[in-house]
């Protein structure tokens, strides 16, 4: 099999650590791995692929000249800059920004919904928000049958989907609201302990959050329906791992949730998870760490006959970021789309 040299930038993020865990996990065919620092956390530091230690480097414009594919799991600003540079240099790019997602001339991917855009790249390839990838692989099979006409999503977002500093915090006042302390407030607007947040990203004259517009916008994108209806609210919530959602999806005819069932249990990236007779549904604390996108709670929804009501849960780092990204290549590799610079 041919070898590709790879690159992770940020690699000292959760999700650039999930890269390099995954590539190693997979098997994915590396010749070299280089590392990268992100936007805010200095070069230096030594992780470890394959039993080797790599050093973490300052991330120059030189540095793709001899990389065949760069994940980017850094800021915007990183990707704007570097990934131009890196696709000039004939290096794929696929990053996991939000920089690039509105481009029209850059295709946004989820591989088990749209890998063949993953053609038209010259360059860079986007990946969607963790939010629109867990809610496009469940909702793609249904939509191919069925045409969705109406899409209501409530996310509840785990703390990881703001990097470790997030983690540490709640983790931090958890133990202070126990100890009978005040919660030290940094990373979210508000104590995230014991509470929920329905503020992720910034506000929009809307109302809406940026959040809620990507998902909007993205899931369109994806499931190439730009008349599609979707509305969200999105929340945080003092969770570790692994993003829930509640959604209600009105179709263009009625589907029994049996048949929604059957669906999805056959479609990839899916894993049906759904028996409430013994409270079998998606839980975060058990998703976490796997690769799917988990349903339950498929049910009838009493307020339109042409809708469904369901509950998934996917982990934001692995599905969400890092897994979908490494798939891509994958699935390119695999199809014969990508090949070593040499």
């Amino acid at each position: 099999m041919r070898q590709f040299n790879a690159a992770v930038i940020g690699a000292q993020t959760l999700v650039g650590q999930e890269f390099i865990k995954l590539l190693e996990e997979r098997a994915f065919p590396v010749n070299s791995l280089r590392l990268f620092a992100s936007d805010h956390v200095p070069a230096g530091k030594k992780l470890f692929f394959k039993h080797q230690e790599i050093t973490v480097q300052e991330l120059l414009p030189q540095s793709f000249h001899d990389v065949d594919i760069a994940f980017f799991s850094s800021g915007p600003e990183v990707s704007r800059y570097f990934a131009p540079l890196a696709a000039r240099n004939r290096t794929l790019v696929i990053d996991t920004s939000s920089y690039f997602r509105s481009d029209k001339e850059i295709p946004m991917v989820v591989p088990e919904v749209n890998i063949e855009d993953a053609k038209l790249h010259h360059g860079i390839i986007s990946t969607p928000n963790c939010s629109t990838i867990q809610l496009a692989v469940v909702l793609c099979p249904l939509h191919k049958l069925n045409p969705i006409k109406r899409v209501i999503v409530d996310t509840y977002q785990s703390v990881s989907g703001k990097d470790a500093a997030a983690i540490e915090e709640l983790n931090n006042q958890m133990k202070q609201v126990m100890d009978g302390q005040t919660a030290v407030i940094r990373v979210f607007p508000h104590q995230i302990a014991f509470n929920l947040l329905p503020e992720v990203d910034v506000f929009l004259d809307s109302g809406e959050t940026r959040e809620e517009r990507k998902i909007l916008e993205e899931t369109r994108k994806i499931l190439r329906s730009p008349e599609m209806a979707v509305s969200a609210t999105c929340v945080w919530t003092p969770v570790f791992i692994g993003h829930s959602q509640a959604v209600h999806v009105e179709f263009t005819h009625p589907m029994p949730p049996e048949e929604a069932r059957r669906i999805l249990s056959a479609a990839p990236g899916v894993r049906l998870m759904d028996d409430t007779t013994v409270s079998i549904y998606p839980q975060p604390w058990t998703v976490a760490g796997t690769n799917e996108c988990y349903v339950g709670r498929v049910r009838q929804d009493t307020s339109h006959r042409n809708g469904l009501a369901m509950w998934t849960v996917a982990d934001n780092i692995r599905k969400g970021a890092a897994l979908n990204a490494v798939q891509i290549a994958e699935e390119m590799i695999k199809r014969e789309w990508l090949s070593p610079k040499g």
